[in-house]
C-alpha cells in the first residue's frame, strides 16, 4: 500500500499506483519479452538509419541522438553552461562515433516515431536539425584539431580547449594504448571551476543596478520579454542573462540567429499588449521543484533557494525571480526595443527602453 506524510501521520492514498521508474521504453520491451530497449519501435527507425546491426556504436549514436532531439525540443540549446552543456557532451559523443554521418537525418526518424503523441506538433523540427548540423560544423574542425594533439597535451587540454567530453577521451586514450591519469583531470578541472566561479560571482544578482522605481518596471518587463520571445520564436529561447540600468534593459537569450523586423514587431506588440491589459503581478512562495513541475521558467534554477518566490503575471509569464516587481503591468508603459546583437553563438542579446504614457 502506498502512503503520504502528513501532520497528523502517515495515510494511504486514493489511489495506489507506484512508480517503478519503468519508463516507457522499457515497457515496450517487456511487452517484447525481450530487455533490450534497442529492439524496440521506439528506436528501431533510428537504428535502420544507423544500419541494421546493433552494436556499441548504434546505441550509443541512437540513444545521445533521441535524447538531444527531445532536449532541443524543450528549449535547450548547445553551450558551455547548465542544460547547455549536457546536450552539447551528448552531441559531441555521437558525432565521435558517428565519423560524419549527417546527423539531422535521424530527426525525422525521431519525430516520425512520435507522430503519433502531441508532443512535436508544436515544435520547430527545422530548428532542431539546424541546431545539431551547427553544433556538427562547430566541432568537425576543432574534433580534428584535437585528435592531432592527442597524446601531446593533457586530458584536461582536450577536454577544455578543444571540447572532448571525459567519455570520449577516455575512449580514445583506450584506443592508442595511453594511460587516463583521471585524478589528475579531476584537479585540473577543480582548478578551473574555482576560477570560472571567482570571475563570475557578481552575475546572479539579478543584472540589476539598483533597485529604483525605472529598474523595477524593466525587470518586470524582462518577464514580459521573455515570454513574448517564447511565443513568437519558440520554446527553445531562454534567458541567459540580463543587465538593468535607469537607461535601459538588456536581455540575453537563446536563438541561433538574427531577429527578423516583423519578429521584433511582434515581440514589441504582445509585451505592449499585456502592459497595456493592466494585469496583476502576483507573487507567491514555494517549493523550488513544485514551482518547476508547473511549468515555471528559472534564470539558472540551481541558484534558488529550495523555497522561493514566484512572480506569475496573468497565464502569460510565471518565472522564479527574486527581483523587485511592479503591482501591475501598466505600471511600466510601452516598450520600444531599440537594437539587437549577437552575443556568442546560439545566443542574442536585445535593448530596449520604456515610453511612458
Amino acid at each position: 500500500m502506498t502512503y503520504k506524510k502528513t501532520d497528523a501521520g502517515f495515510i494511504p492514498l486514493a489511489k495506489k499506483n507506484i512508480d517503478f521508474g519503468g519508463g516507457l521504453e522499457r515497457i515496450s520491451a517487456a511487452v517484447n519479452n525481450d530487455p533490450d530497449i534497442f529492439k524496440t519501435d521506439l528506436f528501431s527507425p533510428v537504428i535502420e538509419i544507423l544500419g541494421k546491426e546493433i552494436n556499441p556504436k548504434t546505441r550509443i549514436i541512437a540513444d545521445h541522438i533521441k535524447a538531444s532531439v527531445f532536449l532541443i525540443a524543450d528549449g535547450v540549446l548547445p553551450s558551455n553552461k547548465a542544460q547547455g552543456y549536457f546536450l552539447r557532451r551528448l552531441l559531441r559523443r555521437a558525432m565521435v562515433k558517428m565519423q560524419g554521418r549527417p546527423s539531422p537525418v535521424i530527426v525525422d526518424a525521431v519525430v516520425k516515431t512520435y507522430s503519433q503523441t502531441p508532443y512535436f506538433q508544436n515544435v520547430n523540427i527545422d530548428l532542431i536539425k539546424q541546431t545539431i548540423t551547427d553544433e556538427n560544423n562547430k566541432f568537425d574542425k576543432t574534433l580534428h584539431d584535437g585528435l592531432k594533439k592527442l597524446g601531446q597535451v593533457s586530458a584536461f587540454d582536450l577536454y577544455q580547449s578543444y571540447g572532448f567530453p571525459l567519455e570520449i577521451i577516455d575512449e580514445l586514450y583506450q584506443e592508442k594504448d595511453l594511460k587516463l591519469d583521471k585524478e589528475k583531470f579531476a584537479e585540473e578541472k577543480k582548478k578551473h571551476q574555482e576560477l570560472s566561479r571567482t570571475a563570475s560571482a557578481g552575475m546572479f544578482k539579478g543584472g540589476l543596478v539598483d533597485h529604483s522605481e525605472i529598474a523595477t518596471k524593466y525587470h518586470t518587463a524582462t518577464h514580459l520579454l521573455h515570454a513574448a520571445l517564447r511565443k513568437i520564436l519558440g520554446t527553445h529561447v531562454s534567458q541567459k542573462g540580463s543587465n538593468i540600468t535607469a537607461e535601459r534593459l538588456r536581455f540575453d537569450f537563446s536563438h541561433p540567429e538574427k531577429l527578423t523586423d516583423e519578429q521584433i514587431r511582434q515581440v514589441e506588440d504582445l509585451v505592449n499588449d499585456k502592459t497595456k491589459e493592466d494585469i496583476q503581478v502576483e507573487r507567491v512562495e514555494m517549493p523550488k521543484t513544485q514551482a518547476l513541475a508547473e511549468g515555471a521558467m528559472a534564470f539558472f534554477p540551481e541558484k534558488y533557494p529550495e523555497i522561493t518566490s514566484v512572480y506569475s503575471i496573468g497565464d502569460f509569464s510565471k518565472e522564479l525571480c527574486g527581483g523587485p516587481h511592479v503591482q501591475r503591468t501598466g505600471e511600466i508603459g510601452r516598450i520600444k526595443i531599440t537594437r539587437q546583437e549577437a552575443v556568442s553563438a546560439g545566443v542574442r542579446r536585445i535593448y530596449a527602453t520604456a515610453i511612458h504614457q
